[in-house]
């Protein structure tokens, strides 16, 4: 009869349904043996589902009434642990009032029907509503009793039951106040119940989450006997849910202050060393946890982090991410502990671990040596070892964890001028600023950061413009949710790297933006407008747009001496007017003209143009002119010989051929300027002087740009 294939055969001849109406029989002994059957049939999986759709779930929770027989009991309970292995049986079960009788049942006198109890609890108690009903019916306590059961098998399924109900803390004060902890520590404290010590130490870790239990463990000495017994097994499973315990309960600040006080840390580096994988990732969690405590942090300095570092170099990859993470927590915030880390020689596998498959491990390496990059000299020595050429890939994970660190790694290193050109030249930009558009917070933030640091130098910034950071910036500071402090740092660093197109946007520039060679006024432009490059600038056809002013201090005419250029002013001057790349060919000639300082709004600022079709090029002094006014014939000859020297420009700047490289157009007459006002201040020996001198000449170029202004607007008709 308890043979499968004879169980299979009652069912396919139908015995099943006559039998559940059996068990409600007026007759002691025909309800006991329908018991006895169905409670042996219900270890076959078709029985089970047959009695679930015959729903003959109260018949047999009534045959654990106290009037029945110790045998009905035996075999319903059976019936019962079997049927509440799957979820809709566990339901069924719960609805019909099961688990009262089953409770009652554990102080049954007969172990077999205790075994069959307290087996159908455990399964039940896989579900949360179950514990719940089981916490509100005072369960702990008798499970608790069979703890000193003589039969095995009873104990390890009270054990197992606790450690699932013991996960809420009602439970965990219930077993507390019920003297639960002492049996456990009797049975870890027993040889002879070794084959009990895991499951033990798995329900003394739920207990160690509470506060008040863990206090009563120290307390009583406890703590101290649990750490030697979880260092002194020689048992793989052992060591790592006496690992997991002790991480559990770390997670809370008043636990890790007491396990710190019982060197709970030279226990975790011990277990570091054991042959069991599970044990090392265990322990590696509970020196993460522990990591949060600062003197845990120091205790690590010394002993830990070598064997940390030692794993990482480990074949099981998930050994690999539980020591990086735990280097993570240790690092974090710890230069000490980021020294410890590179002397342990664990820059190499670090950077290694960038290429794991796992994109945790892949973020606890990027946020280790993101805390060890805070340190120049460190930085030099990953440099060395081409760690931003290893955080390019990662940069492109769609793990947005991994974006995230990986970001910030980027930002750390990008501190270096050397590790900026090599994101730089390795394509790493790219993806840096395709993360701008990410719809994760955190993601944004710290892609922001990195541009933000890798915008210090002029040739980055220029290319994280042309890739599109600046509008993608521009686009996330318009968004109430979006943007953060740090976007719109690093959008205000891209354009203090980019000073013409700053000028073009807000029309000013601050006393700490230095123009330099190559600065150009486009005017003002509209948000969301392009600013096109000089060079494109300068190839487009004549419009009738104004010109583009241009600051360009490089003398043209390098073999002639400031001197000789002093003292022919009037050879500069003329020399200048022909150094525009082109005038626009609808505008007339300008009378008077002359520079503007870049301190003030320009000439657009005062009279609003379009933002698109300016393509004439003027440097400074090109819009300067010395004599009296000219007449109308002589203006037009002059136009026709400017037009010829225009096209003759490029060449001598440049662009005679296409090998050539592209210069801006130069302004020898700017540079004259620049030197007699450098050569008429510098001597001055008092401040103010300076101030009061550069002020009269800054004066003098304000009336001219002024004039030019006035005759510029009534040669256009428009005064």
């Amino acid at each position: 009869m308890s043979g499968e294939e004879n169980k299979a055969t009652l069912l396919e001849l139908g015995a099943v349904e006559p039998l559940t109406k059996l068990l409600t029989h007026e007759d002691k002994i025909v309800r006991r043996n329908a018991t006895m059957i169905l409670g042996i049939l219900t270890s076959n999986n078709d029985v089970r589902k047959l009695l679930r759709k015959l729903d003959v779930m109260s018949s047999v929770i009534a045959r654990l009434n106290p009037e029945e027989e110790v045998v009905i009991h035996e075999f319903a309970s059976l019936c019962l642990a079997n049927m509440s292995v799957e979820f809709t049986g566990k339901v069924q079960v719960f609805e019909h009032g099961g688990l009262e009788p089953l409770i009652r049942l554990l102080r049954s006198p007969d172990p077999d029907v205790k075994k069959n109890s307290i087996e159908s609890i455990y399964n039940l108690a896989q579900d949360f509503e179950c514990r719940a009903a089981l916490q509100k019916l005072n369960a702990i306590p008798p499970v608790l009793d069979l703890l000193k059961s003589e039969y095995p098998i009873i104990q390890l399924l009270a054990l197992k039951t606790l450690d699932v109900m013991t996960k809420s803390k009602e439970s965990q004060a219930m077993l507390r106040d019920n003297q639960g902890l002492d049996q456990l520590i009797n049975i870890l404290e027993t040889k002879d119940l070794d084959d009990l010590h895991i499951e033990a130490l798995s329900v003394v870790a739920n207990c160690l989450e509470d506060m008040d239990t863990m206090m009563l463990i120290q307390r009583t000495g406890a703590l101290q006997k649990l750490l030697a017994f979880a260092e002194s097994s020689t048992v793989p499973d052992i060591q790592k849910n006496a690992a997991k315990a002790i991480a559990k309960a770390a997670y809370y600040s008043e636990n890790r202050k007491l396990f710190h006080e019982q060197e709970v840390e030279r226990c975790l580096v011990s277990l570091l060393g054991s042959e069991s994988d599970g044990t090392k990732i265990a322990a590696s969690h509970a020196i993460s946890a522990m990591c949060q405590d600062t003197g845990s942090k120091e205790f690590f300095n010394t002993q830990g982090i070598p064997e940390l570092v030692h794993l990482l170099r480990s074949d099981n990859e998930e050994v690999r991410e539980a020591a990086g993470l735990a280097l993570a927590y240790a690092t974090t915030c710890s230069p000490v502990n980021a020294n410890a880390t590179a002397e342990a020689e664990g820059i190499k596998p670090l950077i290694n671990t960038l290429s794991s498959k796992r994109d945790g491990a892949v973020a606890n390496a990027a946020t280790v040596l993101t805390s060890m990059a805070m340190q120049e000299p460190l930085r030099e020595a990953m440099q060395s070892h081409e760690l931003m050429q290893a955080l390019i890939g990662p940069l492109g994970s769609a793990n947005t964890l991994v974006q995230s660190r990986v970001a910030l790694a980027v930002a750390a290193m990008a501190f270096d001028v050397e590790a900026r050109t090599e994101l730089r030249n390795q394509g790493g930009l790219e993806p840096l600023v395709e993360l701008l558009h990410s719809k994760n917070d955190e993601v944004r933030r710290s892609a922001s950061q990195a541009v933000m640091v890798c915008a210090n130098d002029e040739l980055t910034a220029t290319e994280l413009c042309k890739l599109g950071a600046l509008d993608i910036l521009e686009e996330i500071n318009l968004s109430v949710s979006r943007k953060n402090i740090i976007s719109e740092a690093a959008y205000k660093k891209l354009l203090n790297n980019n000073l013409s197109l700053k000028y073009s946007q807000t029309g000013y520039l601050s006393s700490n933006d230095i123009i330099s060679d190559g600065f150009y006024d486009y005017g003002r432009i509209n948000a969301g407008t392009k600013l096109l490059p000089l060079k494109e600038l300068c190839l487009q056809e004549p419009g009738h747009r104004r010109a583009v002013l241009l600051i360009n201090n490089k003398s043209f005419y390098a073999s002639l001496s400031m001197e000789d250029k002093s003292s022919d002013m009037s050879y500069g001057r003329s020399i200048s007017s022909s150094s525009s790349l082109r005038r626009a060919s609808k505008e007339k000639p300008k009378k008077n003209s002359s520079r503007f300082s870049t301190g003030f709004g320009s000439p657009t600022d005062l009279k609003s143009e379009p933002t698109s079709g300016r393509n004439t090029v003027l440097s400074k002094s090109a819009t300067k002119e010395k004599g009296p006014k000219k007449g109308r014939g002589k203006r037009e000859e002059e136009k026709m010989r400017e037009e010829k020297e225009v096209l003759a420009t490029p060449k001598l700047a440049g662009e005679g051929g296409p090998e050539k490289e592209w210069y801006p157009p130069p302004d020898p007459g700017f540079c004259i300027y620049v030197y007699e006002v450098t050569k008429s201040i510098l001597p001055m020996t008092n401040i103010k002087e300076q101030i009061e001198a550069l002020a009269k000449l800054w004066l003098i170029e304000l009336a001219l740009a002024a004039l030019w202004f006035e005759e510029s607007m009534a040669v256009h008709g428009m005064r």
